[in-house]
């Protein structure tokens, strides 16, 4: 098996190598790291061939900044790209704070700032894999906001599926809380990517969220930064990013008094490329857990073993919706458990969601289906109608200042301003 990480050069690699070399039954014989940074892309290159050989790995690793290479006949193509850096991810976290908004990477204005540069590299990287790749290359989009770029690849025609590590993140802390194995453990995982709720937890098939939103209660709530009265009402565990929404002036309060997460990811970065260089380094460095994107090699893993038939338990992935979630459109994406069978994936049934819940997910949605418009056509104008569409703006004269803002910012990455 080939493999091909666009987006090779990034430092959550490593993190994937490890997994690859603690699971030899993927078959993996090669794994094509393509990144136009040179430098970083050797660096990266170099611990992952110590590493692969450290575990006893037989897959060979090449690396290079031809795409058409990269991809030819790969059976899966992983998209990690980050455009612009972490330089435009300290961009996206500080000028919507001027406007009295959160400064995220995925949600709210610097989500739709990240949406807007990504999509058109994605879909150029996606027509390159259709004529060069395997005709039944799968691309993992793991690449932010996942929802809007996983609609964008599957709009385009492209077998696709996007990959989110909420989920397995979720998993293993409720298994921690538990007392089981990651394995006996099946989350109703149900939204958008970085909206979602756990809706049902189930050990061994037995249901265990009562004993969450119960016993577990304050662990929870200090897990997810949300107040336990908040959780215990809903009736569901709500994701991390919920907290954008739920507490919206408590998270902007936050940041403007810290340093952005950016700026903390750029240090744990300039460490670890400092430990890559080190030719002694042959195992995953400690801290790579620093970086975020825990049990990524793992969700990745899960998934490649599921699309190979090696798994066929549930994963959790960003899909069609396809009438899962009967207020939404049949084309817009949901992140939910699904099978794989029959070369495709199989969403698993999904109970009614309570009347608040559905009402948040719908609104993003529009706002979603309104971002990627965007993204694909440009124009001010579709600029300024998604931003005004996110819940975390509605304000017209906010929505019109956060859209010069973000215009100004990314002036460099999109060629229609």
């Amino acid at each position: 098996m080939k493999l091909a990480i666009v987006g090779g050069g990034s430092t959550y690699t490593p993190e994937l190598i490890d997994g690859f070399g603690r699971h030899p039954e993927l078959g993996l014989t090669e794994v094509h790291l393509i990144d136009p940074d040179a430098h970083r892309l050797e660096l990266v290159a170099g611990i992952s061939r110590r590493m692969l050989a450290h575990a006893g790995h037989p897959a060979k690793v090449v690396s290079g900044n031809d795409l058409v290479a990269g991809v030819a006949d790969a059976d899966f193509v992983l998209l990690q790209l980050r455009v612009g850096g972490q330089a435009t991810r300290q961009q996206d976290e500080t000028w919507p704070h001027e406007v009295h908004c959160i400064g995220q990477e995925t949600t709210g204005p610097g989500g739709f700032a990240k949406a807007l540069r990504t999509v058109p590299q994605v879909l150029s990287i996606a027509e390159t894999v259709r004529t060069h790749a395997r005709p039944d290359t799968w691309i993992i989009d793991f690449t932010n906001p996942v929802g809007i770029v996983t609609r964008a690849l599957l709009e385009a025609g492209h077998q696709a599926v996007g990959l989110c590590n909420v989920a397995i993140g979720f998993q293993r802390r409720f298994a921690g809380m538990l007392g089981a194995r990651p394995e006996q453990v099946s989350l109703g995982h149900v939204g958008l990517n970085h909206l979602t709720w756990e809706t049902s937890v189930k050990v061994d098939g037995v249901e265990k969220l009562p004993v969450l939103l119960g016993e577990e209660l304050g662990e929870l709530a200090e897990d997810t930064e949300m107040a336990p009265e908040l959780i215990s009402g809903l009736g569901l565990v709500p994701s991390y990013y919920l907290r954008y929404y739920y507490a919206h002036d408590e998270v902007l309060a936050e940041q403007l008094g810290s340093p952005t997460r950016a700026e903390a990811v750029k240090a744990i970065e300039d460490e670890l490329l400092v430990t890559y260089a080190d030719e002694t380094v042959d195992t995953k460095p400690a801290a790579l857990e620093g970086r975020g994107g825990a049990f990524y090699s793992e969700a990745a893993i899960e998934l490649i073993l599921a699309i190979t038939g090696a798994q066929p338990v549930p994963r959790v992935v960003n899909l069609r919706n396809d009438g899962l979630l009967p207020f939404l459109p049949d084309d817009h994406v949901v992140e939910v458990p699904a099978r794989f069978a029959g070369g495709r994936f199989v969403a698993e049934p999904i109970a009614a969601l309570p009347d608040d819940v559905a009402a948040l997910i719908a609104a993003v949605a529009g706002y979603e289906r309104l971002a990627l418009d965007a993204a694909i056509h440009g124009g001010r104008g579709r600029v300024l109608r998604a931003m005004r569409a996110h819940p975390l703006v509605l304000q017209h004269d906010r929505a019109e200042k956060l859209t010069d803002l973000l215009l100004t910012a990314n002036a460099r990455f999109l060629p229609w301003t």
